[in-house]
């Protein structure tokens, strides 16, 4: 075989099992969950009587907008999402190319969640119906994202005095 035939073919070789040694940069996970539950004390707060309320439907609206030199991009959705059995609600936004969420200055959002009805026949007037409060966890390495919202609840139409006092 030719020196130069042979050279060329080992440095593409080699050069291709370079690009596979380094690390595969991670797409972006973004994450947006909250909690439902019913406020049988009617006081907008979680009392020792009060209980997460699976079944409820809750609508999520979420705007996203990347920033970088080149390109501004925004994405923007609405979702309705059934809380679990232990009243969380839970959106998984897979990778969207161009959007880096754990970078500080790269990523505006803002999601807010908004009650539609309670599972529950008893637990069924809204509380804290809508809240775009929210704590953003992120991490750099893993590039994800999770935007945990403030509670929503439900009431019942009537107060227990017995339990909650007047």
């Amino acid at each position: 075989m030719d020196p130069k035939i042979f050279l060329a073919v080992s440095s593409l070789f080699i050069v291709s099992l370079s690009s596979k040694i380094e690390p595969e940069k991670r797409s972006p996970q973004i994450t947006v969950m909250g909690v439902v539950y019913c406020d049988i004390c009617s006081n907008n707060t979680f009392s020792r009587h009060s209980y997460f309320l699976p079944g409820a439907e809750v609508k999520i609206d979420c705007k996203f907008k990347a920033v970088s030199p080149r390109t501004t991009e925004q994405i923007s959705f609405s979702v309705n999402r059934t809380t679990n059995r232990f009243g969380v609600y839970k959106l998984e936004i897979p990778s969207v190319d161009g959007i880096e969420c754990a970078e500080e200055s790269a990523m505006q959002s803002t999601c807010e969640a908004s009650l539609m009805w309670s599972s529950s026949s008893a637990c069924n007037v809204p509380g804290h119906k809508t809240t775009s409060d929210e704590i953003a966890i992120k991490s750099k390495h893993a590039n994800l994202c999770i935007y945990s919202l403030n509670a929503l609840n439900f009431r019942p139409s009537r107060r227990d005095i017995n339990l909650c006092g007047s």
